[in-house]
């Protein structure tokens, strides 16, 4: 095992029981994540409770992006570099970014990311194609996750949060050019949406446990 390996097989516990402390956590199509090869998650964005809350329940090692800023934070970026975090600089060609998430996935990882590129207000935003480009370039597999309740919650007010994971899919039919990453990068924005108009109605009726996520 690797540092990025230990440090989540031992992090993974107390960080989902502390997601569990300040929020009403339900997760549903957990089991939809392969259990090895490389795969490239992708989940969108309300809060930064989302990363802990998503990854707490992701049953496999995770290799995060996150913007340059949050790794130059002196508190925030030595804890998710620990976590196996890669930095990406927005709105700039960051080649070495890209090599890095490619090897990830190349050597059978699994690669998270939130595809939208910055946090959201209330509801799923335009995915950017970085995301679909990795998928695309190493014939990966995506598998979505989307989060709602995030948006609202707040420290102290324990609004529920939840999560739904997608089939995973291929998009490996795309075109390797900028013009096959923007109609991959079409089908993740349909499959979040598609998830996280589930999750409203699942929370509209109460969040019944049974619930499935549309395949």
């Amino acid at each position: 095992m690797n540092r990025t390996q230990i440090a989540q097989v031992v992090g993974r516990p107390f960080f989902a029981g502390a997601v569990k402390l300040v929020a009403k956590m339900r997760v549903y199509g957990q089991d939809r994540i392969p259990a090895n090869g490389g795969v490239v998650l992708c989940f969108n964005h309300f809060s930064w409770l989302d990363p802990w809350a998503i990854g707490s329940f992701v049953p496999r090692t995770l290799y995060y992006v996150a913007k340059q800023e949050a790794h130059d934070n002196p508190i925030i970026g030595p804890l998710i570099r620990t976590f196996g975090t890669v930095a990406v600089r927005r709105g700039e060609s960051d080649r070495e970014a890209v090599r890095i998430m490619r090897e990830i996935v190349h050597r059978g990882d699994a690669l998270g990311m939130f595809p939208e590129g910055t946090r959201q207000e209330r509801e799923p935003g335009p995915v950017m194609p970085g995301a679909a480009m990795i998928a695309v370039q190493e014939g990966a597999h995506v598998v979505c996750g989307a989060i709602h309740g995030s948006q609202y919650w707040r420290l102290g007010n324990f609004h529920p949060v939840s999560v739904a994971f997608g089939e995973p899919f291929d998009v490996s039919h795309h075109p390797r050019n900028s013009r096959g990453y923007r109609a991959a990068a079409v089908d993740i924005q349909q499959e979040l949406r598609k998830l996280w108009e589930f999750l409203v109605t699942t929370h509209a009726q109460g969040r019944p446990r049974n619930a499935v996520p549309p395949a």
